[in-house]
């Protein structure tokens, strides 16, 4: 993804001096990965393309992809390993905003705004190109890490106040032998599975400093700052 221009970088500047809050010339100049969410299930049949598309978007350095198991295909004999209620709920929210009546898999949405089913790779990689060179024209808060914290920087106050989300996931290919359902005698392999999803607080445009909780062995994390109610993610980060 492009980095920040230097008028952006100048305002970021400004903006910080103004609110007392100093910025450093590397985290000022930090990129705001496109969030790739993947709403999968090991239960569903179709899934499997849209799960090896994310595999292959993961290694882009512009990219932060998610695989988030859901649960409502689990009756069909097949319980998915890393399905949560609360990632069925979070694929939920997403449905009216974009438009749809109901939730489906595979769906992939991107910076919480555009969704795709996923098993066209080229559709999935214009989408994402698309929403970098959007990212590229935007001037959003900066977030750092610093001694175990979080640092928000200032940013235009939305609306509503942002969610500051803590994703952790697992970064290796995970490969999961299923032996029932519509997948049975199959072999999946999954990667960036997203294995917990915690709120650590709220943004309204003022720079906030919050702890951040100790990351599981084998696991890595990331922070998104999203509007609510499944709206856009206004930012991201890498840890």
């Amino acid at each position: 993804m492009p980095r920040i221009s230097g008028w952006q970088f100048a305002a970021g500047i400004l903006i910080a001096a103004i609110a007392g809050t100093p910025v450093s010339a590397d985290t000022a100049m930090a990129d705001s990965p496109v969030v790739v969410e993947l709403f999968t299930s090991q239960g569903c049949s179709s899934c499997p393309p849209a799960d090896a598309n994310l595999i292959k978007v993961s290694d882009r350095a512009d990219v932060l992809a998610l695989s988030f198991g859901v649960t409502y295909w689990d009756y069909l004999g097949w319980e998915d390993t890393f399905a949560r209620p609360e990632f069925t709920e979070r694929q939920m929210v997403y449905e009216r905003p974009l438009g749809h009546a109901g939730a489906f898999t595979p769906q992939i949405v991107v910076n919480g705004r555009k969704d795709v089913i996923g098993h066209n790779l080229g559709e999935l990689q214009e989408l994402i190109d698309a929403e970098a060179a959007a990212r590229a024209m935007e001037v959003a808060p900066i977030i750092a890490v610093k001694d175990n914290r979080i640092e928000i920087g200032v940013g235009t106050a939305p609306a509503r106040s942002a969610d500051i989300w803590l994703v952790q996931y697992d970064p290796r290919i995970t490969e999961v032998p299923v032996a029932r359902g519509e997948n049975r005698r199959r072999v999946l392999p999954i990667k960036n599975t997203v294995r917990a999803l915690t709120r650590l607080g709220g943004w309204n445009g003022v720079a906030v400093t919050l702890d951040l909780p100790p990351m599981p062995e084998g696991l890595t994390g990331a922070i998104l700052v999203q509007l609510p109610l499944g709206g856009e993610i206004i930012t991201a980060a890498k840890l």
